[in-house]
């Protein structure tokens, strides 16, 4: 269905709606494939990304809450990964310094060592299946275009480009 219908909706057109649903079975079918390379590690990619966002950041701790808002879940949701990468002994949970309500999530010498080890897999994994089979200019523009979307939803977005 296309144009706008008797009850005001406007319906997407056929060249719009073979590029929603090609967006939709792509950005699940990549995750599964990056999910499934880290698979070997024993790691989900949601775990990879937590590790990968604290030691990116200083002194490799963030606070639950930034955290969450970075890797788009919930709090309830990261703190019962964070429990799981505690329990691999990655990352310890501490009380903020500045903030004694708040909490941070502490990337230990074994979770860098982790991500250093886990990265080659991953990212081997994101140019396999996305950089390397499309030109420089079609990723610089899903880049582009997945920065609209994130600006849009999260205008405060605290994960920058």
């Amino acid at each position: 269905m296309s144009g706008t219908g008797d009850d005001g909706v406007q319906w997407l057109s056929d060249a719009e709606q073979a590029s929603w649903r090609a967006i939709l079975r792509g950005t699940r079918l990549l995750e599964r494939a990056l999910d499934d390379a880290l698979g070997d590690a024993g790691l989900q990619l949601s775990e990879y990304e937590i590790i990968s966002m604290l030691s990116e950041s200083e002194n490799h701790r963030l606070r639950m809450s930034e955290l969450a808002a970075m890797v788009v879940q919930s709090r309830s949701r990261l703190t019962h990964t964070a429990k799981r990468l505690e329990d691999r002994g990655w990352v310890t949970r501490e009380q903020c310094a500045d903030d004694k309500r708040g909490v941070e999530l502490v990337l230990t010498s074994g979770g860098l060592a982790a991500v250093r080890d886990i990265s080659r897999v991953h990212v081997g994994s994101v140019r396999e299946h996305l950089v390397d089979i499309m030109t420089p200019a079609q990723f610089t523009a899903i880049g582009d275009a997945m920065a609209i979307v994130r600006d849009h939803l999260d205008p405060g977005s605290v994960s920058g480009r």
